[in-house]
């Protein structure tokens, strides 16, 4: 029967796997608070809404792919938490069937334990239900890689393909293109170098003829440049924002080497010698871990693919372990190659006992990333909650969004934010037209607004300068933020009680 034979025919390993992501990616994806980099993403993507163009400055060093897509999703399904995080899941979750891709090298058995720790492992699910670069980063760079691989092994017309729009891909996400990029030449040149010592097994045979014609090339690089130019110039509408896609190279270097406040000294053995990722992997990333140590083994007689891939991982490790700028973001496209190995070492090892160990890491990631996911979000205890915002924030924004929700009219509402620090509020008040934010300082003249927002430890000046009528309900940002104080009117409460009452303020404690 025709359908049998078609069932028979599904990857159902891919599938199930597929919707194991996706399930753990749009789960209460709406839960926790827009984190500060999520509101400047999105508001990016707003501003691309009002004005039809995007204006890359390379002081920004991120690519314009995300706001592009941001910007889709909000146009398809509205301006909420949802649409602002469906790319990145989908980002995350298509990364999924790439695994399987790198079968051809390790095995399918080993891409699938691959995937299924990917699509559980704790920094790939919290970072893949973040509107940030960091997922379309990863999956652009598996694709890269493997194109690469592809195109030097087989000559293949899809590794040609692959690898110029994965690099594409890498380029328009993030400056850390040419981290990823520059260690994959480094670790070809390594991995000659080794081979001549301890020759890869069995030897590397080449299809005589490639599979690609100079027509192919010339279509790639059509095709990618189009891509660049068409993204970077705004959507042909700022073409001065061309130059910044190599300017912003410099940039970073600045960035990065100076660190801004996320060195992560306290990891520090010798300079140049940080455990950060280490301590990261110890404590969430075991398949990843176990992977890392198997990827050991292919420095003696191994297959080709496997060997420059581990060659490639460690690179990347040490690459980010140097650069002083580290947030934990990075590790969802930092730690990919190992998930194979991961499956490498499982399949490897031909013993119930490796099967068992292999569920059983999975078991212990998957436990983490459902506690960390949807229990302890906002704990600043978990070194990958950073600088997350907290539920507090609704007891400021909870009123004004519930007001505009039954009556536009309350989108006009007027107010004034001192806050120095006050993202992601600018995307979540974003339908709000009336807010003035003045960047920690309080005007000579004070607006005649309907709440007014300060930190508590500096809302002194601005108490004796509010006319009678006002109420002050506190509550908290995010961490290094401290106390914040929202005065609102006593006109604005009145009309929020009448839609819902609500309890005597307080602030909650995360």
């Amino acid at each position: 029967m025709p359908l049998l034979g078609t069932l028979r025919r599904t990857p159902w390993d891919i599938v199930v796997l597929v919707l194991l992501a996706a399930s753990l990616r749009l789960a209460l994806l709406d839960t926790k608070q827009p984190h500060f980099d999520e509101g400047v993403n999105g508001w990016f993507a707003d501003r691309l809404r009002e004005t039809g163009t995007f204006v890359y400055t390379p002081e920004n060093f991120h690519g314009p792919w995300h706001f592009y897509t941001v910007f889709v999703s909000q146009e398809w399904f509205g301006r909420n938490v949802w649409a602002l995080r469906l790319p990145v899941v989908l980002a995350s979750v298509l990364t999924v069937p790439v695994f399987f891709l790198f079968a051809r090298w390790f095995g399918r058995g080993a891409s699938r334990w691959a995937a299924a720790a990917f699509a559980v492992s704790p920094a790939c699910v919290f970072y893949g239900r973040y509107s940030i670069h960091e997922p379309w980063f990863a999956l652009f760079t598996a694709i890269f890689t493997w194109g690469c691989i592809a195109l030097w092994l087989e000559r293949s017309r899809s590794g040609l393909w692959s690898a110029a729009l994965g690099l594409t891909g890498m380029i328009l996400n993030k400056e850390t293109y040419i981290i990823h990029a520059g260690t994959l030449a480094l670790a070809a040149a390594v991995f000659h170098g080794w081979s001549r010592i301890f020759p890869v097994q069995p030897p590397v045979e080449r299809p005589a003829e490639r599979g690609w014609k100079p027509g192919d090339a010339w279509g790639a690089t059509v095709v990618c440049i189009f891509l660049l130019v068409f993204f970077y110039s705004g959507n042909f509408m700022h073409p001065a924002g061309l130059p910044g896609m190599f300017e912003a190279l410099w940039a970073w270097t600045q960035t990065g080497t100076a660190g801004n406040g996320h060195e992560k000294a306290a990891y520090d053995l010798l300079p140049f010698v940080n455990y950060y990722w280490l301590a990261l992997l110890a404590r969430y990333e075991w398949p990843a871990l176990a992977g890392l140590l198997w990827s050991v083994r292919y420095a003696s007689p191994a297959p080709a693919a496997p060997r420059l891939l581990a060659v490639f991982g460690a690179g990347v490790l040490a690459a980010y372990s140097i650069v002083a700028y580290k947030t934990p973001w990075c590790m969802a496209s930092i730690i990919w190659p190992w998930f194979l190995f991961f499956g490498a070492a499982v399949t490897a090892i031909k013993s119930r006992w490796a099967w068992t160990a292999g569920v059983a890491l999975l078991a212990v990631s998957l436990g983490m990333t459902v506690r960390l996911n949807f229990f302890r979000y906002e704990n600043d205890a978990e070194p990958y909650v950073y600088v997350q915002t907290y539920r507090s924030l609704e007891h400021f924004t909870g009123p004004l969004l519930a007001l505009a929700a039954t009556d536009p009219r309350w989108l006009q509402t007027p107010g004034a934010i001192y806050l120095e620090s006050y993202y992601p509020l600018p995307w979540i008040l974003g339908d709000f037209r009336s807010i003035g934010y003045h960047a920690g300082n309080i005007p000579a003249v004070l607006p005649n607004a309907e709440f007014h927002v300060i930190e508590t430890a500096k809302a002194d000046e601005l108490r004796k300068r509010l006319p009678v009528g006002f109420e002050e309900t506190r509550f908290l940002l995010r961490s290094g933020v401290g106390e914040c104080s929202v005065f609102f009117s006593h006109r604005f409460m009145e009309a929020f009680e009448r839609l819902s009452p609500v309890s005597s303020p307080h602030v909650d404690k995360p």
